[in-house]
C-alpha cells in the first residue's frame, strides 16, 4: 500500500496561561492545543488527520499540501501622536 504523505503549515500560539494553540489555517477550524509543544504537535497530527478522515467520509476534496504558503512578520509603524 502507498501512503500519500500531505503536508499542512502549523501555527503554534503560546496561551498565556500556559500550554499552545495549534491552527492550521489551510484546514478551516482545524485548531487544537497541547499542554507542551510536544503535546500540541501530537494533537494537531490527529486533529488534521480526524479533519482528512472526515473530508473523505463525506466524499469532498482535500486540500492539496500548502508548501507554498508561510507566515512572516509585517512591520506596523504607529503613526498616532505621542502625548505627555
Amino acid at each position: 500500500m502507498i501512503h500519500k504523505t500531505l503536508q499542512y503549515h502549523v501555527i503554534f500560539r503560546p496561551e498565556p496561561e500556559g500550554g499552545f494553540t495549534a491552527i492550521v489555517p489551510s484546514l478551516p477550524g482545524c485548531i487544537t492545543y497541547g499542554k507542551t509543544l510536544v503535546d500540541a504537535q501530537d494533537a494537531a497530527r490527529r486533529a488534521m488527520r480526524a479533519y482528512v478522515a472526515s473530508l473523505k467520509k463525506h466524499k469532498e476534496s482535500i486540500p492539496k499540501a500548502d508548501t507554498a504558503n508561510f507566515v512572516g512578520l509585517v512591520p506596523l509603524t504607529d503613526r498616532s501622536p505621542v502625548h505627555a
